[in-house]
């Protein structure tokens, strides 16, 4: 199992980075809000390293090997959960994390349903499943530093967003 690699990046494609280990270059998938975190760093040219999830894309005639890369394991860990949600694959999930990884957090713990249907191939069915399976499962991962500077944290909404919010759940 491939759990880390460093290279040099080649060329970057909408979710993934083609890098070139000693001449051998190898696609890693890479979730929108880690490219965009690694946005100074992850330039053409720049040598990097992914902490990655490895997988094997299973066809009824073959088996493709993947790899999904991230900053740091914690990412890494998060990821892992996510994909515990039923109906969710390791390449859908790496399409969906479009947000940082705390604000995810954050809204599955809060079961904040209206936050997740944002993120791309989530609907309405899909959120309530992953409130249902990680809700009070993945509160650590809030508490990640990968916001940018003006985002603010949930807890900071405005007022009449979170009434309205409760009202919503209690179905009024």
């Amino acid at each position: 199992m491939i759990s880390r690699i460093t290279g040099k990046i080649r060329k970057r494609v909408d979710i993934s980075v083609l890098l070139d280990v000693n001449g051998i270059c190898y696609e890693i998938f890479v979730p929108p809000a880690v490219l965009k975190a690694l946005n100074d760093k992850a330039e053409e040219g720049s040598i990097i390293e992914f902490v990655t999830y490895h997988y094997f894309q299973a066809d009824p005639s073959r088996s493709i090997p993947m790899l999904i890369g991230f900053s740091n394991e914690v990412e890494r860990e998060f990821f892992e959960q996510f994909i515990s949600v039923s109906g969710i694959g390791p390449k859908a999930a790496c399409k969906a994390l479009i947000l940082p990884f705390s604000m995810i957090a954050e809204a599955i713990d809060k079961g904040d349903i209206g936050i997740l249907k944002t993120l791309p191939g989530v609907g309405e069915q899909r959120a309530r499943q992953i409130v249902a399976k990680l809700q009070n499962k993945v509160g650590k991962f809030g508490l990640i530093q990968d916001r940018p500077a003006g985002c603010a944290p949930l807890a900071g909404r405005d007022i009449k967003d979170e009434a309205l919010s409760v009202l919503l759940q209690l179905q009024y």
